[in-house]
């Protein structure tokens, strides 16, 4: 067995104070670093120091490579705050052994804007939309929430107010800090309906989400509105919905793939119901993909990755998932491939309406267990100036758990 390489990398937080801010023992690493990697901003905080100054690589995916073309020798890199919060020392830490990293945490832009909201850390959503789609943060929108955003830039505070305002939540307050423990700090208040601040680049966004008594609600609990879904009428309906997410068990980085995908309303809700879980929505008509993608971006799930092709071919080459959920294309050939490809303790659902669809699911059961169910759902509606109970039409259920 070979021995652990020592330490060679040091990645150190810096903050606004620059070298003032730092503790002796890092200062000193920085002080005696001979390459030191990092954005503008970076190195204008350390410029004191003498060090072969190195930019961070284009494209970025390129920064571990780089990296180790400089073992050997004394390397810094330096990111803002805590590196391994929404941080370049993450993503270092991925593709480099951890025993060969040292890290130097600063206060994070979180702890700095919880402190000056006076916010519990432990009681707000921490999230992230630099260099990610803004979409992402819809899907935290709650009433009474409270979240702490880093932005992408001067233009995502004026984003994001327009997606709280059009979902009801205008009123909530929104407050932009930047520049947080350096003497040029600055802080801008307003509310998300009338917000129209021009505000610094970079800049760390507060917002204590209210609701209008018209607003629209959207847990993350699966089993949203069919009404907030664009769709040709042909989806998985709310209750039958939320019985489907429960035997997928959304898990936090977790894989599904969504076959048949339609309107995409299992996967969003996939997406939405636990943090970075991510998902591939197979399916044939473009118009179909069209609604699914609209409804990705408008409930928060803009990652979603939309396949055209029909299945079983369209599986292949697709990553190993975590949960399946056939929608449409069932077929003993469709199962086939999907079974082989779900990773271990992998669940399935398989949805039926059809009396065809029915029999080839009897048939899986007979032969893999797992447990069926029949799911009858009545909606009462208007009968002329009555009201009535309106079947939707039953579906029989599938599922199993990959042992």
């Amino acid at each position: 067995m070979s021995a652990a390489r020592a330490p060679w990398l040091h990645i150190v937080g810096i903050g606004e104070d620059g070298m003032d801010g730092l503790v002796p023992a890092t200062r000193a690493v920085v002080e005696a670093a001979e390459i030191i990697i990092g954005g503008d901003r970076h190195h204008q905080l350390s410029g004191a120091v003498e060090a072969e100054r190195v930019a961070w690589p284009s494209p970025f995916d390129a920064l571990v490579d780089v990296l180790r073309g400089y073992q050997g020798r004394r390397v810094v890199v330096l990111a803002t705050g805590d590196p391994l919060w929404f941080s370049v020392g993450a993503r270092i830490g991925r593709a480099i052994p951890a025993a060969e990293i040292t890290y130097h945490p600063q206060l994070s832009a979180f702890q700095l804007a919880s402190a000056r909201m006076g916010w519990s850390i432990a009681d707000v959503e921490t999230l992230t939309v630099h260099g990610r789609p803004v979409e992402q943060m819809i899907a935290f929108i709650q009433p009474d929430a409270r979240l702490l955003i880093l932005t992408t830039g001067a233009e995502t505070p004026g984003q994001i107010a327009a997606f709280l305002a059009a979902r009801g939540f205008g009123a909530s307050r929104m407050t932009v800090l930047a520049a947080m423990g350096g003497a040029g700090e600055q802080r801008f208040d307003g509310l998300a309906e009338s917000w129209d601040h021009v505000v610094p680049a970079f800049n760390t966004l507060a917002v204590e989400c209210i609701a209008a008594p018209d607003a629209a609600l959207m847990p993350r609990v699966p089993g949203l509105s069919d009404d907030l879904f664009q769709h040709d009428g042909t989806m998985t309906k709310q209750e039958v919905r939320a019985a489907t997410l429960a035997k997928l068990m959304p898990m936090r980085g977790a894989l599904l793939w969504d076959i048949g995908t339609g309107c995409g309303s299992v996967a969003v809700e996939w997406m939405r119901a636990a943090r970075y879980a991510r998902a591939i929505g197979i399916e044939p008509r473009s118009d179909r993909r069209a609604l699914a993608a609209a409804n990705a971006l408008a409930l928060g799930a803009p990652k979603l990755e939309l396949v055209d092709g029909r299945v079983p071919e369209a599986l292949a080459g697709l990553a190993p998932p975590d949960a399946i959920f056939i929608g449409g294309g069932l077929s003993m050939a469709t199962f086939d491939a999907a079974w082989a490809a779900l990773r271990p303790l992998g669940r399935l659902v398989c949805n039926a309406v059809t009396l065809e669809s029915e029999a080839l699911l009897l048939e899986l059961h007979k032969r893999h267990g797992g447990q069926l169910v029949k799911l009858m759902v009545n909606r009462a509606e208007p009968v002329g100036g009555l009201t009535g109970w309106r079947p939707l039409m039953p579906v029989t259920q599938w599922s199993l758990v990959k042992r």
